[in-house]
């Protein structure tokens, strides 16, 4: 007797269970499925989430024929796809400028595309056709060095919620119109954008990430924003418009996001924040903050020192803070101004949730070391005081060390980590 055929059942699944199971694998082996038997010649050919990258095709040393194979590769799976594609994600530095870019990103539009990443190239910009614009049923649209210029009838993405611009040639303006026509985007994201001038309004909006050279930023609407990260870069230009300005960038910027969870500034973040008159006493309360970092905080600069501590005394319930100093004075500073910590600091401050405490390139200054004190003294719970000094304090490391010892501790469980290096 012949062998008897074994059954297929991997074929004789849904097709909703096979469909999950091609999407899992690259894109270059799920087309390769094609191969196995007649029943699975297409498919592939209906998975709607599309993700190519340079491993798609055969490795060339030559970039124009990586290039050509990747081109012809996509449009192939383009041209035989069959139905909707809720999913395109083309990410790699093998593909141009290429007038394809535009043809695909048309047919998306015709095919209820909801996700759409385009990073490509790392020389050339291409810019982004007016066919995007059209993509009504968009939730998540990222673009990587690109130039975007909304026509003037396009009304938002109105079901957009992820919004990520990265190295984006694109008018202030044009931002501010396209984040304020989405109104239920939730995630928002801009990356190396040079000396803007920025007002957010986004009602719904909860997690907004921002990098490059910012002017002005003014949360104007955002009240469910639950975690903001920020890093500034400061020209000369941008530092004269700084010392021009006279409105309270604090208020500005964190006195409309009372639910915030996560705050991370980098560079420029505390100098910018300390920036004009704000009231003597915050208006808002941050109950839900649990996590600070602040980077390059100078603590020779007495309002850069009120921004660190408004924030912190208005986060009762804070569990986690990292700040890194950026002193320019390697000499020791005299200690004036130290009654600054008992005018500013509420005596019956506590952070009763608070149980790390991470400060790196410390350099000992009094206003430094006064921030260790209150920390300690006002957190009860304290499990970790981890001190990092800088590069340039070594003969200063040991007076350093033993003025720590010395700070009164409210946790009988805190714990002072000092790297001597």
């Amino acid at each position: 007797m012949g062998d008897l055929a074994l059954p297929d059942f991997i074929s004789d699944l849904p097709q909703s269970i096979i469909e999950s199971i091609l999407t899992r694998l690259p894109i270059r082996d799920a087309v390769r499925t094609s191969i196995l038997s007649s029943k699975w010649r297409y498919r592939w050919a209906t998975i709607t989430h599309l993700v190519f990258d340079e491993n798609c095709v055969a490795l060339f040393n030559e970039r124009p024929l990586a290039e050509n194979s990747l081109v012809k590769f996509i449009t192939r799976a383009l041209f035989l796809h069959q139905g909707p594609i809720h999913k395109f994600q083309l990410s790699t530095t093998r593909l141009q400028c290429s007038p394809e870019i535009d043809q695909w990103i048309l047919f998306l539009s015709r095919n209820d595309i909801r996700e759409l990443v385009l990073e490509v190239g790392e020389e050339e910009w291409f810019r982004v056709p007016s066919c995007l614009f059209n993509c009504r049923k968009l939730t998540r649209l990222e673009l990587f060095r690109c130039e975007f210029d909304p026509p003037l009838a396009f009304k938002g993405f109105s079901c957009l919620k992820s919004l990520n611009l990265h190295q984006v040639l694109v008018a202030g303006e044009a931002i501010e119109s396209l984040i304020s026509s989405c109104p239920l985007l939730e995630s928002l994201s801009l990356s190396y954008f040079d000396s803007l001038d920025l007002n957010i309004w986004a009602p719904n909006l909860k997690y907004l990430c921002l990098e490059g050279e910012f002017k002005d930023i003014c949360l104007e609407n955002t009240p469910l924003l639950v975690s903001l990260s920020v890093a500034m870069y400061i020209t000369d230009d941008i530092a004269e418009h700084f010392e021009q300005s006279s409105s309270c960038n604090f208020i500005k910027f964190l006195g409309g996001v009372p639910l915030l969870e996560k705050l991370v500034g980098y560079i420029y973040f505390t100098k910018y924040l300390s920036i004009g008159n704000g009231p003597a006493r915050l208006p808002i309360t941050y109950s839900r903050l649990h996590t600070i970092e602040l980077c390059q905080v100078s603590f020779e600069d007495m309002k850069e020192i009120l921004v660190v501590i408004r924030l912190i005394t208005n986060s009762p319930n804070l569990k986690e803070l990292q700040i890194s100093g950026s002193s320019n004075t390697l000499a020791a500073i005299e200690a004036r101004d130290l009654d600054f910590w008992e005018k500013e600091c509420p005596s019956d401050c506590t952070f009763k949730q608070l149980k790390l405490v991470k400060m790196t390139d410390v350099s000992g200054v009094p206003h430094e070391m006064e921030l260790i004190k209150f920390l300690l003294t006002s957190s009860p719970v304290l499990e970790i005081m981890s001190i990092n000094p800088c590069a340039f304090v070594a003969d200063r490391k040991l007076n350093m060390l033993i003025e720590l010892l010395r700070f009164r501790r409210a946790s009988a469980q805190a714990e002072i980590v000092f790297d001597q290096g």
